[in-house]
């Protein structure tokens, strides 16, 4: 083959080499400079994600509600970071978990406390039954969390239009009935609800009810002798929350 038609061949050659990149390109979705680097991208993500353990588990229930806040104005903001959800830190939680918060929280599937508050795993300790109702076993693993944990923050966070506290109502109007045990669940919620005025409307008394039941399930929790000592002492701090299904906002009671 002639010098001239050789060139000719391996200029051909390239330029179908060239060709193929660039299309390989394209159905990427990236430039054909970028290509090179798409090798080590999974890489750098990985750095990136890859979460060191905090230099020391929080042990104050102030600083715990302070994390609760923030996360769930991030979540209401719609700017959750989803912190601490990566392998590595799994991996660093296998032998061991320090959450600073117990949640007891209603089953309901549209109030997941992690997400509301834009906590990750190893967080929260938490505990949902329907009405976030105060049970022997709802108290023996609030006692696991303070014994074994050491969790500083408990909060009892019911939700608007939670439908056992609503069925609780309707029961103490004499407006449904319910099976047993659903009325055993109505049976654990009701005394909370001694003062409530049940000529309200009924937006409002839903709204009074819910409130009343959180503040009953705290001054359950605070009245155990072990958990008086622990307030005294201020090892633990003991807070009722209302949770808004329409604006994902938490709303923090009064004690």
């Amino acid at each position: 083959m002639k010098p001239d038609k050789v060139r000719v061949e391996a200029s051909r050659r390239q330029w179908l080499h060239n060709a193929g990149m660039l299309s390989l390109a394209g159905l990427a979705g990236c430039a054909p400079e970028k290509i090179a680097d798409q090798t080590s991208e999974p890489n750098a993500r990985e750095s990136a994600n890859a979460e060191q353990p905090a230099s020391e588990p929080i042990t104050s229930g102030r600083e715990a509600l302070e994390q609760l806040i923030a996360g769930n104005a991030r979540f209401v903001e719609g700017k959750t970071r989803h912190a601490h959800e990566s392998a590595s830190w799994r991996k660093h939680l296998v032998g061991s978990q320090h959450p600073h918060t117990v949640v007891i929280g209603c089953s309901d599937s549209r109030v997941p406390p992690e997400l509301v508050f834009d906590q990750g795993f190893g967080e929260v300790f938490t505990i949902r039954v329907a009405g976030n109702i105060i049970a022997d076993d709802v108290l023996g693993s609030i006692q696991y969390a303070r014994v074994h944990l050491k969790t500083p923050l408990i909060v009892v966070m019911g939700h608007g239009g939670c439908g056992a506290v609503t069925a609780a109502v309707e029961y103490k109007r004499g407006q449904a009935k319910e099976p047993p045990f659903i009325t055993k669940l109505i049976e654990r919620i009701e005394p909370g609800l001694a003062k409530l005025d049940l000529d309200m409307p009924l937006e409002q008394l839903i709204a009074e009810a819910v409130k009343l039941n959180v503040r009953s399930s705290v001054e359950q929790i605070t009245s155990y002798p072990a958990a008086k000592a622990s307030l005294d002492r201020g090892d633990v701090l003991v807070v009722g929350a209302i949770y808004d299904l329409a604006t994902g906002s938490v709303e923090f009671l009064d004690s």
